[in-house]
């Protein structure tokens, strides 16, 4: 009777049954330094070779050392940047090489899920260092967390390519590679939910880590979670069957907050004023924090979150906070002041501050890390 009720004191259970959730902690890669050197991959869908050497020139101008990964340029079936085996050839030389610190991916689209089986979690431990990507790039995020390694949800090669540098979420991620991470403050929004909670923050983009739920990729298996969730171009139906996924699997009785990020493009077809109103309909049962209309996904602003990093998310009636609890400076970052400068065309740009300046402003940030070194 005693080893009976010992057996069933350490099950824990969802509205699936049995959770068997288990504990993550995850290791903060080393920062960038000048002259370090950045992988450019494909992980997913094939990318015009010159976005790929756009970002290039962007990275080099930061003072760091673009390696275009040996598969970048092939294609598969139209759409993916090579096979599969090809795909993951180009991460694993990127892990193996010990100087590249940071792998940048070029686009997301699709393809990350054929991947999964192919790389093992120790091969992303062995040597921790920055991936960065979003959309389907939310696959690796899911694996480099199960591996126990932070990783930076945030732009790709193609926006990086497009903005030529100068946007607020590729400043940030270069911010966050020398050693500043942003503590977000996000506007009041209807669906919030108010309270206070830490755990590690997981997630990205739900049509992309909901499909594999008890893989090596699922990091929402985790205890004490904070979720981030966003989309692009799905039906609210969509959305609304792929959360109750979520709930079914035991993730939501998991989380200890939620971040809800941009649902850009998202067809309104059932009679819900927005996707956040849809969920919010769930979410308030939980008696748990819940952030809406964080600026990071598929719209013009995609301001880049830690993955698998301890986070606080507070949430009271006037604004939410979203602190990272991490190694390095910390710099407060309003998400009101990123969408406004986003609004700033290149011709406005430009005309502020002249051509010959557009190359300083990209610079900055670089030079201030740098005389802070030798400081």
């Amino acid at each position: 009777m005693g080893l009976a009720i010992t057996v069933l004191a350490a099950v824990r259970c969802s509205k699936n049954g049995t959770d068997n959730s288990i504990s993550l902690s995850c290791e903060q890669p080393p920062f960038l330094s000048p002259g370090d050197k950045v992988a450019l991959i494909s992980p997913s869908y094939y990318t015009p070779m010159e976005n790929v050497y756009g970002a290039a020139d962007v990275i080099r101008e930061w003072g760091f050392e673009p390696i275009i990964g040996p598969n970048v340029g092939k294609t598969y079936h139209g759409k993916y940047a090579g096979t599969p085996k090809e795909r993951v050839e180009d991460i694993r030389w990127a892990l193996r090489d010990t100087s590249i610190k940071a792998i940048l991916c070029n686009r997301g689209g699709y393809g990350t899920i054929s991947l999964v089986d192919l790389l093992p979690l120790e091969e992303l431990k062995a040597n921790p260092k920055w991936l960065i990507g979003f959309s389907d790039i939310t696959t690796l995020h899911g694996m480099e967390t199960r591996a126990g390694v932070m990783s930076i949800h945030g732009t790709m090669s193609s926006l990086i390519n497009k903005s030529e540098g100068l946007d607020v979420s590729t400043s940030l991620v270069y911010d966050i590679l020398t050693g500043t991470h942003p503590n977000y403050i996000v506007p009041s929004h209807p669906q919030n939910i108010a309270g206070k909670a830490t755990g590690t923050l997981v997630g990205g983009n739900i049509c992309t880590f909901v499909p594999v739920l008890g893989t090596d990729a699922d990091a929402t298996n985790g205890e004490d979670i904070i979720l981030f969730i966003e989309e692009v171009e799905e039906s609210m139906h969509n959305i609304d069957r792929l959360f109750n996924m979520l709930i079914l699997n035991g993730v939501i009785d998991r989380c200890k907050g939620v971040i809800l990020g941009e649902f850009t493009d998202c067809s309104s077809d059932l009679e819900f004023g927005s996707v956040e109103e849809m969920l919010f309909s769930y979410l308030k049962d939980y008696k748990i924090p819940v952030c809406c209309g964080f600026p990071g996904g598929h719209d013009n602003v995609n301001l880049p979150l830690i993955m698998g990093s301890e986070v606080t998310l507070e949430v009271t009636p006037e604004q939410s906070r979203i602190s990272f609890n991490i190694d390095g400076e910390s710099e407060d970052m309003e998400t009101a002041d990123a969408i406004a400068i986003s609004k700033l065309s290149q011709e406005e740009i430009t005309e502020a501050v002249g051509e010959k300046q557009k190359r300083v402003i990209r610079a900055f940030n670089f030079i201030k890390y740098f005389e802070g070194k030798l400081r």
